[in-house]
């Protein structure tokens, strides 16, 4: 029954055919639903693809899809090619990553590019710590380098003494005058008797810290590179003198030739020992403390030993507690000396 509309003369409205069809235009639907579409396939293929190459940082720390990785100046060194070696024997698999300097690994290893490093000592880590407010930690102990002190030589090419305790009273003994080394020698000639200080020995001594009165040499700086020529020379003007282990091949002198070196037990030899670093948080992280009892086992001690051409005083002893400890006297030192 029709309804009247005031719209339509006589007031009758006609009625619809249901049979013919009614035509909508979808068009801009289908492009809705093609761009839906498109926006599903690629967030697909993008969380697949993460998710195929999200596994290494899965993976636990250690196996083959995630190494530990650890920074070192000369990854081709014997140590580094046994200590590979026995640690996927053991199970654990590292990455060691070669760095041609030694600036740029503690940032690495601060950043998380690197997991663990080995290149430098504990001075030089305290440094790094206060200098760019950072707080790496030492892992374990490595080695320690000696400084040796030699004796001067006669005429003959002999050398004139073969015990430090010989040097006669009020000769003289050369040491290096950079920074870093000078520290050291005064406080290995401490160690060894001859000097006395008027304090405290610390990484940062001086000669001016000597007390000449107590001591039984005179020190005198001298450029690193000049003392075994010097010493060689024959002359009268020194009696001895602390050669750096760079030096001491290069003078045609062996490491067996010193007439004493500082050793890994020395309060002076603390600052260089040499440590496996790691960042605060990961000291207790037992496949980094893995990789470091796998280092200090022998066969890589031993190979070790062979690079340092029998140089290294090894100091895997040192517990990490003992080494953090030390590693925090330094750097108080640094603050303290303005450094």
């Amino acid at each position: 029954m029709s309804q009247n509309n005031t719209n339509e003369p006589g007031g009758n409205v006609p009625e619809l055919n249901t049979d013919e069809p009614v035509r909508v235009n979808h068009t801009a639907r289908n492009i809705v639903i093609a761009v839906v579409v498109v926006l599903l396939v690629a967030a697909g293929a993008f969380f697949g693809f993460h998710r195929a190459n999200g596994g290494a940082a899965e993976a636990a720390k250690g196996t083959k899809d995630n190494p530990v990785r650890i920074g070192v100046v000369g990854a081709t060194d014997p140590q580094w090619v046994e200590f590979t070696k026995q640690a996927k024997a053991k199970g654990i698999y590292v990455k060691i990553v070669d760095f041609q300097d030694y600036t740029s690994e503690n940032p690495a290893l601060a950043a998380g590019d690197l997991d663990m490093n080995e290149f430098q000592h504990l001075l030089y880590l305290a440094n790094y710590n206060v200098q760019n407010g950072k707080d790496l930690q030492p892992l374990g102990g490595v080695a320690i380098y000696p400084l040796g002190v030699y004796s001067s030589f006669d005429k003959d090419g002999k050398p004139k003494y073969t015990d430090i305790k010989d040097l006669p009273a009020g000769s003289t003994v050369a040491i290096p005058n950079d920074e870093t080394n000078q520290a050291r020698a005064i406080g290995v000639l401490k160690a060894a008797g001859v000097v006395t200080l008027k304090g405290d020995w610390t990484a940062f001594t001086i000669p001016q810290d000597i007390d000449e009165a107590k001591s039984k040499v005179k020190v005198v700086p001298m450029k690193a590179e000049q003392i075994a020529n010097t010493l060689k020379s024959g002359g009268d003007d020194l009696s001895a003198g602390v050669i750096n282990n760079d030096y001491v091949a290069d003078a045609g002198l062996d490491p067996t030739d010193a007439i004493y070196h500082d050793d890994a037990e020395s309060e002076e030899s603390r600052p260089y020992i040499n440590i496996f670093a790691v960042r605060a948080d990961d000291v207790d992280n037992a496949v980094y403390r893995k990789c470091v009892e796998i280092y200090q086992t022998k066969p890589v001690l031993d190979a070790l030993q062979e690079e340092s051409a029998g140089t290294a005083v090894f100091a895997d002893k040192f517990s990490q507690t003992e080494l953090a400890k030390y590693l925090t006297d330094i750097e108080s030192d640094i603050r303290a000396s303005g450094k």
